[in-house]
């Protein structure tokens, strides 16, 4: 967290926090939520200024209850997930990085929804990777040591036997099911925070 915005919190503890202003898409953009697009239930616009990207990321946290927030010097503004609180994409030379601009780290486990989201544990982190990317890396899936194909693929998210698991820097990473709609409650986290 940035110094100024200890600082400010400091100074005035007891600014209300804000909810529904801004959100996290499912690439990792940052979005602003004016009222309008709050009331049209609309993403809102794509945060593109690069010092305001880094200050958001540099002072992005959860509260003990799972909430994600932006400390915005003394106020918090709680953030609505569109899928998970990072977004993970590639990068050819660091492998798997955050939204945030962070190495994921020490890829765990991955897990593969009904919807063909991936999502990757690595650390303290669970991220879902960006759909853009998704495709590179369904090559390297393999059921019970195997390639796998389309046909035996969604065989598997139906429920079919075999250990799926995915090749990434040398590894076999372990894949598990997952329904998209267990994903906050698994992983602790709530994806529209509200007072």
């Amino acid at each position: 967290m940035d110094d100024i915005v200890k600082q400010a919190m400091a100074k005035w503890p007891s600014v209300p926090d804000c909810y529904g202003w801004l959100a996290l898409d499912a690439r990792g953009a940052w979005r602003m939520r004016d009222e309008r697009a709050q009331f049209l239930n609309a993403p809102g616009d794509k945060v593109t200024q690069a010092k305001l990207l880094g200050f958001i990321n540099r002072n992005y946290g959860a509260d003990a209850h799972g909430c994600w927030y932006f400390q915005n010097g003394p106020q918090r503004v709680y953030v609505n997930l569109e899928a998970t609180p990072f977004i993970a994409r590639t990068d050819p030379q660091q492998g798997l990085v955050l939204h945030t601009g962070a190495p994921l780290g020490v890829l765990e486990r991955a897990f593969l929804t009904e919807h063909g989201e991936l999502l990757l544990e690595g650390g303290a982190a669970v991220a879902q990777l960006d759909d853009r990317d998704i495709v590179h890396l369904l090559d390297a899936l393999e059921l019970d040591g195997m390639p796998v194909d389309d046909d035996a693929l969604m065989a598997w998210l139906e429920g079919a036997a075999g250990s799926l698991a995915w090749r990434y820097q040398h590894q076999a990473v372990p894949v598990e099911r997952i329904a998209h709609d267990a994903v906050a409650a698994r992983f602790g986290f709530q994806r529209l925070p509200a007072p």
